[in-house]
């Protein structure tokens, strides 16, 4: 076997399906290879989304995501999705082609070096040499892989990848070797004085980050919240690691300045803020030192560096395991109701008016979408309102870039993740600007044919940067824009184009849209002047 075949073949037994990307001439061997292995690629009009696109197939299936780009300009305009992926903890697998060392010397049409390229926003840079291809592909897997879960860049310089040169001994597929994350032993002093901060804890509190997701710290989580009344309060990203609806969650935070009036001061008076796989990446500045070191327990599913918060006790390893280890307070807690209190004012907050605009609008979605949906969210003011309004019965349910925080994410997330699971519904919200950012990911629906519904709050604006302009006491400039017709643009691309004007309009539409064999793009008006104030 060639280099190009034994990378594809360990893609698969890796449980690789799905790859995305742009083609080039320097990785069609590659491409053919995965072709030959049965991971089935997707073409896609814009290295960028197609990253996005692999990162919702990982979301859907649990295998790694794969990018493929050819040398050069293919591989530098992935950077974006690239360093989304290392901030969002997202196990992706980049395959592009390089130029070999000696041709570099001589030869320099698009030779750039991607290693140096992409250092800072990946967890390795790799390059195959001769008879190196099986051991450098598990090694890409298992970095990929182990906590936290990142970005690795995989080059095949172009001379190993003919397949009638550096023919390589054959050897049957197999997936990453990753050591187990570790356990909280029972002897452990850290153990036992995390024990004892709890046992003694009046106004215990959990705040769950992406670590326990990754970790499946649901059911301990679970435990706290309701054999003991810990309320829960989680990251935008850890939304559902306990169903919204419970009445001991609290919600996801970390981007409005309105609900962290109520957050924050709640977390100020807790005595044990247990850090359950929290990551202060998605967090605001406001989230620096909320809460007193020496009543906090944190445990880390990947070492953190960061001078966000400090901890009296810290425990890097499996976040579930070390949750259902810990042990429970003695007695009832939050003797004074506060969380009950605090879980009103969010609700009175980010109560939803009688008539139409962006709170009616995502209260809608999320009460009428299939039980199974799954929505993906653009970067923006609809976001950040979004994410205050939905409640998400369980995790990875709501998908978005909540660290890297980029635009155009919103759409090709929801194309990989259809990719991955073809029969589960999938919605994505994205603003106007983010649409016209991401127009081509239409085309690679239309190519597809791949029912899906787009959601487009229509404002005309950049709302978040002009309010915060506003706040500034800048002038308005640079942020508002003529707005396109973007119905006709989902017509010209074959789907379904419509705008939505009402509450009503929206539930006819969605019950439509559901039902077709192509995708749906639902134009909703909105003022903005609604935001200001709403989070």
């Amino acid at each position: 076997m060639n280099a190009a075949q034994i990378i594809a073949n360990e893609l698969a037994g890796a449980g690789c399906r799905h790859a995305f990307g742009m083609p080039g001439g320097e990785v069609l061997a590659l491409l053919d290879a995965l072709r030959v292995a049965g991971i089935e690629f997707t073409l896609v009009k814009h290295e960028n989304a197609g990253g996005y696109m692999a990162e919702g197939s990982w979301h859907a299936t649990g295998a790694p995501g794969i990018l493929l780009a050819t040398i050069g300009p293919g591989v530098s305009n992935a950077v974006n999705t690239v360093a989304n992926a290392y901030q969002e903890q997202v196990p992706l697998i980049v395959l592009t082609g390089c130029i070999s060392h000696a041709m570099a010397e001589q030869f320099t049409h698009q030779v750039i070096d991607h290693a140096a390229l992409f250092s800072t926003v990946t967890k390795a840079t790799l390059r195959v040499d001769q008879g190196t291809a099986a051991l450098t592909v598990d090694k890409a897997l298992s970095i990929a892989l182990s906590d936290p879960l990142g970005p690795v860049l995989l080059e095949l310089p172009d001379e190993y990848l003919d397949a009638a040169h550096w023919q390589e001994p054959d050897r049957a597929p197999a997936a990453p070797k990753l050591a187990e994350a570790g356990i909280w032993a029972e002897d452990s002093k850290t153990l036992q004085q995390a024990r004892d901060m709890l046992r003694k804890a009046q106004k215990p509190i959990v705040l769950a980050g992406l670590g326990a997701i990754h970790h499946a710290a649901g059911s301990a989580i679970l435990e706290l919240a309701e054999k003991h009344q810990v309320p829960v309060v989680t990251t935008y990203k850890a939304k559902g690691i306990l169903s919204e609806n419970h009445p001991m969650a609290l919600g996801g935070h970390g981007l409005s300045p309105l609900s962290d009036k109520t957050i924050l001061p709640l977390l100020d008076k807790s005595d044990c803020v247990i850090l359950a796989g929290y990551d202060p990446i998605e967090m605001r500045s406001d989230w620096i030192n909320p809460w007193r070191p020496e009543n906090a327990i944190e445990i880390m599913h990947a070492a953190n560096q960061h001078g966000m918060h400090g901890a009296a006790v810290r425990f890097v390893g499996d976040v579930g395991k070390a949750l259902a280890v810990l042990g429970a307070p003695d007695g009832p807690v939050w003797p004074d109701g506060e969380p009950a209190v605090a879980k009103a004012e969010l609700e009175n907050a980010f109560a939803i008016p009688n008539h139409w605009g962006p709170h009616q609008l995502f209260a809608t979605l999320n009460s009428a979408l299939p039980d199974r949906t799954i929505t993906t969210v653009d970067t923006g003011a609809h976001r950040i309102l979004l994410n205050q309004i939905w409640r998400c019965k369980r995790p990875n349910t709501l998908l978005q870039s909540a660290a890297f925080c980029s635009m155009g994410v919103a759409v090709p997330l929801a194309i990989g993740y259809k990719r991955g699971a073809p029969d589960t519904p999938v919605l994505a919200v994205v603003g106007d600007a983010g649409f016209d950012m991401a127009a081509g990911d239409l085309a690679t629906l239309r190519d597809l044919q791949v029912p899906l519904v787009i959601v487009v709050p229509i404002d005309n604006s950049l709302a978040l940067i002009e309010k915060k302009q506003t706040a500034m006491q800048l002038n308005t400039h640079g942020v508002r824009f003529t707005g396109s017709d973007i119905p006709a643009i989902a017509r010209a691309y074959d789907g379904i184009g419509e705008v939505i004007q009402s509450k009503d309009e929206l539930l006819s539409a969605l019950t439509k849209a559901w039902g077709r064999s192509t995708f749906t793009v639902l134009a909703c008006p909105i003022d903005k002047s609604a935001y200001d104030g709403s989070f």
